[in-house]
């Protein structure tokens, strides 16, 4: 459990950042599934991470204006309901989009979201433990369960 917001913000900046070499990988590297990463190419993977902090900074942008989020609240709900259903649906859609769409959404969100967070009040997302573990799931845990996918996928690029 954190007990600061920058203690949070810097660890997932730092778990994030060994992503960020996906960005380095050509067209062809991003597109190609590799079996290694449950089949995934590095294109579902980062589709797959940026989905779930778009959901995350919908979620900033209300607990910076409220006390509470609905986006939240339907996210738990959707999860409770329908779970891998969900990822299968955001990645394929983020199969289908275009190149250029998943690299700029990539070198955006997560940047976007963190700034998001240094607005909201400690005790809206800090200081109250469910929202806290919210943003843990979407971002530092879920990179983290990520983190072997992305080195078989960077090293299926290496060749």
């Amino acid at each position: 459990m954190y007990l600061d917001a920058l203690s949070l913000l810097e660890d997932e900046r730092e778990a994030w950042q060994p992503y960020e070499a996906l960005l380095d990988l050509t067209d062809a590297e991003l597109e190609r599934p590799v079996e290694a990463a449950h089949g995934w190419s590095a294109k579902v993977l980062i589709g797959h991470l940026v989905a779930w902090q778009l959901v995350a900074l919908d979620v900033a942008k209300e607990l910076a204006m409220s006390e509470t989020s609905p986006a939240k609240a339907r996210a738990d709900a959707n999860w409770a309901a329908r779970g891998d259903a969900i990822n299968a649906e955001i990645d394929a859609d983020w199969a289908a989009r275009p190149i250029g769409e998943v690299r700029s959404e990539f070198a955006r969100v997560a940047g976007e979201l963190r700034g998001f967070l240094t607005v909201v009040p400690e005790t809206r997302w800090i200081k109250n433990s469910d929202y806290q573990r919210f943003f843990l799931d979407e971002t530092l845990d879920h990179y983290e369960g990520h983190r072997e996918d992305l080195a078989a996928i960077l090293a299926a690029a290496r060749g």
